[in-house]
């Protein structure tokens, strides 16, 4: 075998090496672009839902004032934190792949959460408010709100984990390192007592 036929043969070697290197790492990027665009998708039912709540909270709000002058302090409190939710909402729509826009409304959802449960323990003194045809028509949907919120967010978070794990394995891990592919932030609640839907039923 002269040395021209073995040149030939060691470059040919090197040639599938690289094909089949080059296969894999096109392989591995293809898929974690799915899966991130899987976890976006999952964000974007979830921001439906947000805006959604965030229509009816001035709703709410406008409909008890009428009955609970008195609580100005509570109502005021809930518009706040529905307009810190809103524009914490909209960063993250805007990239849900940033993990601080994500820890930034995991915060501002809490607050709201508490604010439209203390606004609900105040209106449980005033009956007239309770038997409100509007009022309970405002907290059944919003009720049914919260509930799609938590099954979307719950999809939102299982297409993360998937993602994130997926980044995190080898060979997967080298090529996101070379093309940064971030790590993805959960949209968890931090408060056990806020995992739950806030109790809005008058009945």
């Amino acid at each position: 075998m002269t040395a021209g036929i073995i040149l030939i043969v060691v470059l040919g070697g090197l040639l599938l090496v690289a094909l089949i290197i080059g296969g894999m790492v096109v392989g591995v990027y293809n898929k974690l672009v799915t899966l991130r665009n899987r976890y976006k998708n999952a964000y974007a039912q979830i921001d439906v839902q947000l805006k959604r709540r965030y229509d009816l909270i001035p709703n709410l709000v406008e409909t008890a004032k009428g009955y609970i002058k008195h609580e100005r302090e509570t109502l005021e409190a809930v518009t706040q934190a529905r307009n810190i939710a809103y524009a914490a909402a909209k960063a993250a729509a805007s990239n849900p792949g940033d993990a601080t826009a994500m820890k930034n409304l995991t915060a501002a959802e809490t607050g709201l959460a508490g604010t439209l449960s203390r606004l609900m323990m105040v209106s449980e003194a005033y009956p007239d408010l309770k038997a409100n045809q509007n009022m309970m028509q405002l907290t059944e949907e919003l009720t049914s709100t919260e509930n799609k919120i938590s099954f979307a967010r719950q999809a939102y978070n299982d297409s993360v984990m998937t993602y994130n794990t997926n980044r995190e394995v080898f060979p997967s891990n080298l090529v996101a390192g070379m093309f940064n592919f971030a790590a993805a932030e959960l949209f968890v609640v931090d408060k056990p007592e806020q995992k739950e839907a806030p109790k809005v039923s008058f009945s």
